[in-house]
């Protein structure tokens, strides 16, 4: 059994992997960042999740140690809230655009830094905690959105306006849906959701 699961583990792992570097080919590259709303919506969340499933491959003992190592779920969501603000700010997009070294840091610090400690910290979060977590996600992406449609000029030099106003609603539409989901699942759902703290535990341990 403990070699099926290593084995599973082993080819999720190098399937992460594989698509990580695709990401990071140029090709891949240079059309994901071509539009703002590719590169916000669609490169940078494909990242984040990376971590977040890396994280999830690591064995369940591993992980608990390195929560406790930091002191906690919540240190993990701070570090998490901090790059993840920082990298939907303009500057940040016109930074990785221009910047060898900022792209650099762009794809390692969302894997490692958003997706890999905020998986870590999740089982470990209440429901109240998980709430605030979501509830600021939703709240950033819309005020960001709205900023990107209403603002007159470019915000972000990389980028012509008509591309930030699209990119914009796509943050605002987005951020809707997101939360008609989650709180669809946190008042119908079966136990199960993305706020069942209980949800993520059980289906672990079967």
């Amino acid at each position: 059994m403990n070699r099926v699961l290593l084995h599973h583990t082993g080819r999720n792992a190098l399937i992460i992997g594989a698509i990580y570097l695709l990401l990071a080919t140029p090709a891949a590259r240079e059309w994901l960042e071509a539009s703002m709303s590719r590169h916000m919506l669609v490169q940078m969340p494909l990242l984040v999740i990376i971590g977040i499933i890396a994280c999830r491959l690591l064995p369940l003992e591993w992980q608990k140690a390195m929560v406790l190592r930091v002191g906690g779920a919540w240190p993990c969501v701070i570090v998490a809230m901090f790059a993840s603000s920082y990298w939907m700010l303009p500057r940040a997009l016109d930074a990785a655009l221009t910047d060898p070294l900022a792209e650099v840091a762009k794809f390692l610090s969302l894997p490692l830094l958003v997706g890999f400690p905020l998986a870590l910290a999740w089982r470990r979060l209440t429901l109240i905690g998980r709430g605030f977590v979501w509830t600021n996600f939703f709240s950033m992406l819309a005020v960001l959105g709205w900023l990107y449609i209403a603002a007159p000029v470019r915000v972000c030099n990389s980028y012509l306006v008509n591309d930030q106003e699209n990119a914009g609603w796509y943050m605002v539409i987005g951020a809707i849906l997101l939360f008609l989901w989650w709180l669809g699942a946190l008042l119908v759902g079966n136990g199960i959701g993305p706020n069942k703290p209980n949800g993520g535990s059980n289906a672990s341990s079967a």
